[in-house]
């Protein structure tokens, strides 16, 4: 376990269900940690609790009810209902007695069904030609993250779309896998932000993540994935924003959508 992301995102069973990770400082963005790194490290505590790599995840929602600390944290992890198939598992993340998350999540085996796919990947460049770029808003987080801007305008240029598309991996390069997938569908700064003239406050409210292909076996760890958010909606302080997470041949693998404020800056 010597990349960042995995020790970052360890827990470590204490029995009945109950997990203990540690928040790292390597994946702050401005007042906490970011939510996708949360999700997977509670993801983790989810799947080790199931033990079963028959049952994929299927979907994952995340409520954030307070900022999470930097340090340990505890995840208490509940079966509510394993059927034949599909597996029903709820976390919640402690700090101590406090509250900081809530989620649900899906586990299943693959069922017999009719297949239907009419996704398609936006055209764009593909990454290795296009250059690098800082993304300046959330240093500590971003450092973490090669990025390549491919779609939308560039954030904080008062564009008329707030619609952002970005080629991305890990800068210490690691396999995708489902806790890596779960990050990248919250590791780019939020599609309303090319509409701005600067940075806003934009914590999460809820996030949810349906995962929809098996990752490929022939991804290796230094593939890129392009992550496509847009957001139509902003109104007493709450935004939307849809994402799509493909691979560089094109294959949607994960589908999100969160509900987040969109905060005026401080003054």
């Amino acid at each position: 376990m010597d990349n960042l992301f995995d020790r970052d995102t360890a827990v470590t069973p204490l029995g009945a269900g109950v997990y203990e990770a540690s928040i790292g400082a390597a994946w702050q963005i401005v007042h906490g940690p970011n939510g996708g790194y949360l999700a997977a490290i509670i993801l983790n505590a989810m799947t080790h609790e199931v033990a079963d790599p028959g049952r994929a995840i299927r979907s994952l929602t995340i409520h954030y009810l307070r900022v999470a600390p930097e340090g340990p944290v505890r995840i208490e992890v509940t079966k509510e209902r394993a059927g034949k198939s599909v597996a029903s598992v709820s976390a919640r993340m402690f700090d101590g007695d406090r509250l900081l998350s809530i989620a649900l999540g899906a586990f299943s085996y693959p069922f017999e069904g009719i297949d239907l796919d009419e996704t398609r990947m936006p055209e764009v460049e593909p990454p290795h030609e296009i250059e690098n770029f800082q993304v300046e808003v959330f240093p500590r987080h971003a450092q973490n993250f090669v990025y390549k801007h491919a779609l939308g305008d560039m954030f904080f240029t008062g564009s008329d779309r707030a619609e952002i598309g970005v080629w991305l991996r890990l800068a210490e390069p690691r396999r995708l896998d489902p806790l890596l997938l779960t990050m990248l569908t919250d590791t780019v700064p939020p599609s309303p932000f090319p509409r701005l003239d600067g940075p806003n406050a934009a914590p999460t409210i809820d996030l949810t993540i349906h995962f929809r292909s098996p990752i490929p076996d022939d991804v290796t760890a230094e593939d890129f994935y392009l992550a496509v958010f847009r957001s139509k909606l902003s109104r007493d302080g709450f935004f939307e924003e849809d994402g799509e997470i493909y691979t560089e041949s094109g294959l949607l693998l994960a589908q999100s959508r969160q509900l987040a404020l969109l905060l005026p800056p401080r003054t």
